[in-house]
């Protein structure tokens, strides 16, 4: 016994290092707080766009190496490459938004160490994350019975909505093969990976051809329907999008909805990127009938404009979605009470479960619902201001959009456009003030704009505006010497 108590002894001198004093703390704090702090002052000048290169050594040490050094390795090889998330400027893809307030929700989180998977574990975690579900299924017109999980996108949240309907319709064996679906072209490619992971990599897809605005067209999901059945196939499932990533159009939602009770089909609607502009008054019209969807997804570090890792997911039909995700396990029998909530665990594939739900529902009882909704529409406005300034450059610009993702091209004389277009966006990314990624819309090579930071304002459309300028400039060979800063 004492050589397994003096072994024991050695082992905690070696260990204790895992647990620092106060003093420790606050000078291992220090130092990460002065970086976090000279990155957010130094943000508005800091380029967008650095290049993808890992140009230092990042390989995990046998030995213990300095936190100052780290920190610099960090500095340097991941917030000062690629695409800077946090900047204004990143008007490329959807951004995360980043707010400083859920920082500071994670980092209390992370220091409680909170699991939010099951109520018996941390009751108050999951009431909270509880609680910002109630306040989504309000937002959108959900019932109470609805259920609902935080996710850490947009694709786990729809994968759980999908595996819901599947369950609901019974599409397994061979009945896959014979099910329809009737989506977009424009649907989110996690669609298609979360049908493929869920064991649908066969069912029937159809897509509808869409308006001139690539909007859906009911009418012709109907007459799919109907040739379908006709053809001895079982439609069951409808997909409309509440904000595409490509156009930043909302489908025709009420109408599809209607369609979908009469035919008696599952309405799933991805609003991960655009449904929180719901609390806009002029676009909620838009949304008329999103309370018609059997599920639903949206992303709160999207439009709530948190850091990356907080979708959401809410389905009326409790019964499928824990058909899917509800096990118990002899271990886990002293959290089992009838009188518990329903455990976050319960409704996903996750049974680790981050306690998500602070870094929403923090921002929301500080700043109040009303900064968050003139901040949308501030994106509002600025994705029309930025097309009207377009325009008078002599680009041309895609359909209004309804909301703050659009694009355009530059129609190029005597030269191919899609090759011009390539060029433009090649030499704009070497710029990397702002950042801005590129799409096809029907074989036409286009730059997108998506308008989503919480950090852009007027000051940065206008910076992006004169990049824009620059880089024609040195693509029309009107400064030859010219160089990009």
């Amino acid at each position: 016994m004492g050589e397994l108590l003096g072994k024991i002894e050695q082992l905690n001198q070696i260990t204790s290092i895992l647990e620092p004093s106060e003093e420790e703390r606050h000078q291992l704090f220090q130092k990460v707080d002065a970086l976090a702090n000279s990155f957010l002052n130094k943000l508005p000048e800091t380029p967008t766009y650095s290049g993808a290169s890992v140009d230092r050594d990042l390989s995990i040490k046998e030995t213990p190496q300095e936190l100052s050094d780290l920190l610099d390795l960090y500095k340097t090889e991941v917030s000062e490459k690629g695409i800077n998330a946090a900047s204004a400027g990143h008007l490329g893809y959807i951004p995360g938004g980043g707010l400083y307030l859920s920082a500071l929700a994670d980092y209390l989180v992370d220091i409680t160490n909170e699991y939010a998977g099951v109520h018996f574990a941390s009751p108050g975690a999951v009431a909270i994350e509880n609680e910002v579900i109630n306040w989504l299924k309000s937002t959108f017109g959900f019932p109470e019975t609805a259920i609902g999980n935080l996710t850490s996108g947009g694709s786990i949240a729809n994968l759980i909505a999908l595996t819901a309907a599947r369950d609901k319709y019974g599409v397994k064996n061979e009945k896959i093969t014979k099910s329809v679906i009737y989506l977009s072209a424009q649907v989110h490619h996690c669609i298609q990976k979360a049908l493929r992971i869920i064991g649908l990599e066969d069912v029937i897809v159809r897509e509808i051809e869409l308006d001139e605005e690539f909007r859906l067209q009911p009418s012709l999901i109907t007459s799919a329907i109907q040739q379908d059945r006709s053809d001895g196939l079982t439609p069951f499932m409808v997909i409309a999008s509440a904000g595409t990533t490509d156009t930043g159009v909302v489908d025709p939602l009420k109408t599809i909805g209607e369609l979908c009770q009469r035919e008696k089909l599952w309405y799933h609607i991805d609003a991960a990127y655009g449904g929180f502009f719901i609390m806009v008054p002029q676009t909620q019209s838009l949304f008329e009938g999103i309370e018609l969807a059997d599920s639903l997804v949206i992303d709160p570090h999207k439009g709530l404009f948190l850091p990356y890792g907080v979708g959401a997911v809410l389905v009326k039909d409790k019964k499928a979605v824990m058909h899917s995700h509800y096990y118990t396990a002899n271990y886990m029998q002293d959290t089992i009470s009838d009188s518990n909530p329903t455990n976050p665990a319960d409704v996903s594939p996750e049974l680790t479960k981050h306690f998500r739900g602070f870094r929403a529902w923090l921002p929301l009882q500080i700043y109040g619902k009303e900064v968050f909704r003139a901040c949308l529409e501030e994106k509002l406005l600025l994705t029309e201001y930025f097309r009207q300034k377009l325009v008078e450059m002599g680009f041309k610009v895609g359909p209004k959009p309804d909301l703050s993702v659009s694009y355009f091209w530059y129609p190029a004389k005597n030269q191919d456009s899609n090759a011009y277009n390539q060029q433009l966006i090649n030499l704009l990314m070497k710029d990397g003030e702002v950042f801005f990624s590129s799409t096809l819309i029907n074989g036409l090579f286009v730059i997108r704009i998506a308008i989503l930071s919480f950090r852009t304002k007027i000051e940065t459309i206008d910076k992006a505006l004169s990049m824009i300028e620059r880089a024609q400039r040195m693509l029309n060979g009107k400064f030859k010497n010219y160089r990009m800063q």
